[in-house]
């Protein structure tokens, strides 16, 4: 009988959590709880200046010049304006203000000391002049620039994993209470940086940590200004009917709408920006002025106000929902078309974040859907959020959480039907996804 051969013992695997249980790692805690508090306030600083920006241009401007309210036709020149001043940010200061908004909202890790400037001006102008865009990513930026830079003015030999810890525990820190929760916050973050496995575990306790900690300084400086704390929040919600057969049928109905329409949203933006990038500061004093336009179509339109149109949506949300009987079928689809164009025009040449314009134009959508049988208010508003925000931002898990929790124990109640319509809208809106550029296939020459 032959002998077994005999070779030496085989290796261990690695254990991906040995590094939690180093001492460095509980250094590194520590860092992120101190870094937590100067960001977070950083961050609610930023919020709070674009909160007086767009009162001070929209409200007190106007009435310091004569007018008893704040015309239609005002969007046109303000939002002109903004786009030259972000286009000369985007030309001549470094980091071309940030990420592309209609390239989805994409983690590429934080940004350098040099290029924060640049980020928070063309956030800053494109915020405040009341362009179609989300404060969401220049503060995930902004929050990630901030903590890498203060670690390493202190300790200049920090090594690259801990430099990418810090920076995503900046950013949880930043956007910890603006989508309505910590948890929303540490959702969007790591579906988007697609961080899974044990590196998961690795980066999200330190940035549960610095999100929580940023909770508690976003409240602590509401209680102390008394401006707010920037947070998403739905006030009354109508009270949902049960899941049925009709409602699955509108989940599918309502999933390939939404996919149909982002994809019209995201290709048309992309479209724009080509052109945009060529001509930097005309076409986007250009595209500045087409938002104010629709906005002013709107208000012509439907004789509500101009400002249904303009801005992210994040705060509208709320009162659009609690008084959507004040609102016709005709409005809201008349409101659906302009706020998508606008959001479009926005996306192709301003800075910001994709996320809360999406939620309002799902939700106006699925409150006009609502006029029709077999679909209750409720159910239509949250189907409309979670479908249109994963058409524009293919996070799945995300779109589910943002239509549900925010909605309170109504949220449990329309959850299935939630996901159904996500599922439907992330399948299709992948189809319908422009094709990305390859190696082989170099994009065309500029002319």
């Amino acid at each position: 009988m032959p002998a077994t051969p005999v070779g030496p013992p085989a290796a261990a695997p690695p254990d991906p959590f040995a590094v939690i249980r180093t001492r460095g790692y509980a250094v590194l805690l520590v860092m992120t709880a101190l870094l937590g508090i100067p960001i977070s306030a950083a961050a609610f600083g930023f919020l709070a200046l674009v909160s007086e920006l767009q009162s001070l241009t929209y409200t007190d401007l106007p009435r310091g010049l004569g007018f008893d309210g704040t015309p239609s036709w005002w969007p046109i020149p303000l939002l002109a304006l903004a786009g030259l001043l972000v286009a000369l940010t985007i030309r001549y200061l470094p980091g071309s203000g940030g990420h592309k908004p209609a390239e989805g909202l994409v983690a590429k890790g934080a940004p350098s000391a040099a290029e924060l400037p640049g980020i928070a001006l063309a956030a800053v102008a494109s915020l405040g002049a009341g362009a179609v865009i989300g404060p969401e990513a220049p503060l995930i930026a902004l929050g990630g620039g901030l903590a890498v830079f203060a670690v390493r003015a202190a300790k200049r030999d920090l090594q690259p994993n801990a430099s990418a810890v810090l920076g995503a525990a900046g950013s949880f820190a930043a956007v910890s209470t603006l989508l309505g929760s910590p948890l929303l916050g540490a959702f969007l973050l790591m579906e988007a940086a697609g961080i899974g496995g044990a590196m998961m575990g690795i980066i999200l306790a330190p940035g549960l940590l610095a999100a929580g900690i940023g909770a508690l300084i976003f409240t602590g400086l509401d209680s102390w200004t008394g401006l707010g704390t920037y947070s998403l929040v739905l006030g009354q919600v109508p009270q949902a009917d049960r899941p049925d057969i009709a409602g699955f049928g509108w989940a599918l109905a309502i999933g390939v709408a939404s996919a149909v329409l982002g994809a019209g949203i995201h290709r048309s933006a992309l479209f724009l920006q080509a052109r945009v990038d060529r001509r930097r500061v005309v076409v986007t004093v250009l595209t500045g002025a087409l938002v104010g336009v629709t906005a002013l179509v709107y208000a012509t339109w439907t004789g509500n106000g101009a400002s249904e149109v303009l801005y992210s949506g994040q705060d509208a949300l709320g009162p659009l929902l609690a008084g959507q009987a004040g609102y016709t079928a005709g409005t809201l689809v008349v409101l659906v078309v302009c706020k998508a164009v606008a959001y479009s025009l926005s996306l192709s040449s301003f800075r910001g974040g994709p996320v809360f314009p999406s939620m309002f134009v799902g939700g106006a959508g699925g409150l006009a859907l609502a006029h029709l049988p077999g679909l209750d208010v409720t159910s239509g508003f949250a189907m409309g959020v979670g479908a249109m925000c994963v058409a524009m931002l293919k996070l799945p898990m995300t779109a589910v959480l943002l239509a549900t929790l925010l909605l309170g124990t109504q949220g449990l109640t329309v959850m299935p039907l939630v996901i159904v319509a996500v599922v439907v809208s992330y399948v299709l809106s992948l189809r319908l996804a422009p094709a990305p550029v390859t190696a082989s296939e170099p994009p065309p020459a500029s002319p």
